[in-house]
C-alpha cells in the first residue's frame, strides 16, 4: 500500500509541557497512510484489522504492540467496513526527542536509552511484539486515564508509566527475539522452500516431505514464528509477492496472479482486495503516479 505519505508533526499532538500525547481511537478507511516526527507506540486493545507499516501488511488483532521510529510511515485498517460491529480500537503513545531526554535520565540500562535513540533517529525498524501477560495492555490504560485526568503528580504518573511501557516493550522484544532465533534453522529452510515455490500449489503436506515434520507440529511452528497459520502466512506471502511485482514488472495482473500461485484471476482480485485495501490496478497505479 503506498499512496502520498503525509507527515503529523510534533506541535500538532505535543503541544504540552510533558511533550506526550495519549489516545485511545477507532481506526477507520480515512484516515490517511503517514509519517511523523515523533516515536509512537500503538496497542491494539480491541478488534482485528491490518497494520501497513512501511512496505509490509501486517494482521494485527488483541494485544499487538507495535513501536514505529520517526519517519516510518503507517497507518491501520479495520477488517470490515462495518466499524459498528467490528470495530479496530488502538491505543496510541506519542512523545518526541525531548521526552526521550527526561526518559534517559529515568532509565538506568545503557541498553534502552539507545534503543530509544536509535527509534529517535530512525536507526532501526519497526518492533512488534505481542503482550502475552497484558501487563502492558494495564499500562497503556492507566497512560491513558491519567493523561486524561492530569491532577496533582500527573506529570510524575505519567513519566514513570511512559518508562514502564517502554521497559516492558524492550522486555519482550528481547525475548522474542531470542526465542526466534533459537533453533530456527530448520523452519527457515521451509520458509525458503515457500519463498521459491510461490507458483506453485503448495499443501501443508508438502512441507512435511521437506522437513521431516508433521503437519500439526508444523502447524504449531508457523503460529510460534510467523504468528499466523500456515494457509494465511502462505496468502500473505502471495499477496506480497504480487505487489512486488505490480511495482517492478509491467506484467497484467492475470499472469502475476499466476506467478505467485493463483489460478483463478477472481480469487486473487479478492484475497488482494481484502489485505491491502485496495486493488492490483490501483495499486499499481499509486506507484505508477508516485
Amino acid at each position: 500500500m503506498k499512496s502520498a505519505i503525509e507527515l503529523f508533526r510534533s506541535e500538532t499532538f505535543l503541544n504540552n509541557n510533558l511533550k506526550l500525547f495519549v489516545n485511545r481511537c477507532s481506526e477507520n478507511f480515512d484516515a490517511p497512510f503517514h509519517a511523523h516526527d515523533f516515536v509512537e507506540y500503538c496497542y491494539v486493545a480491541e478488534g482485528k484489522g491490518f497494520h501497513h507499516i512501511g512496505e509490509d501488511v501486517i494482521p494485527v488483532h488483541k494485544g499487538m504492540l507495535f513501536v514505529i521510529p520517526i519517519g516510518i510511515p503507517h497507518v491501520f485498517r479495520p477488517s470490515s467496513p462495518n466499524l459498528s460491529v467490528t470495530p479496530l480500537i488502538i491505543y496510541n503513545c506519542l512523545f518526541n526527542a525531548e521526552l526521550t531526554s527526561t526518559l534517559s535520565t529515568i532509565i538506568q540500562e545503557q541498553a534502552i536509552c539507545d534503543h530509544l535513540k536509535q527509534l529517535e533517529l530512525n536507526q532501526m525498524p519497526y518492533v512488534h511484539v505481542v503482550d502475552h501477560t497484558q501487563q502492558i495492555e494495564e499500562i497503556m490504560i492507566r497512560l491513558y486515564k491519567e493523561s486524561s485526568l492530569l491532577d496533582t503528580g500527573s506529570s510524575t504518573m505519567l513519566f514513570t508509566l511512559v518508562s514502564q511501557l517502554v521497559v516492558m516493550t524492550y522486555r519482550q522484544y528481547q525475548q522474542d527475539y531470542k526465542q526466534k532465533h533459537s533453533n530456527t534453522d530448520d523452519f527457515e529452510h521451509v520458509l525458503r522452500y515457500l519463498d521459491h515455490h510461490i507458483h506453485e500449489r503448495i499443501r501443508l503436506r508438502d512441507l512435511v516431505r521437506i522437513s521431516s515434520w508433521s503437519e500439526k507440529h508444523l502447524g504449531r511452528l508457523f503460529l510460534k514464528h510467523t504468528g499466523q497459520t500456515f494457509g494465511s502466512y502462505l496468502q500473505y506471502l502471495r499477496i506480497q509477492k504480487s505487489c512486488e511485482l505490480l511495482k517492478s514488472s509491467q506484467h497484467n495482473v492475470s499472469l502475476i496472479a499466476e506467478l505467485v500461485g493463483y489460478r483463478d484471476v477472481d480469487t486473487f482480485y479478492a484475497v488482494f482486495k481484502r489485505i491491502t485495501g485496495t486493488t492490483p490496478h490501483m495499486y499499481r497505479k499509486s506507484y505508477t503516479s508516485d
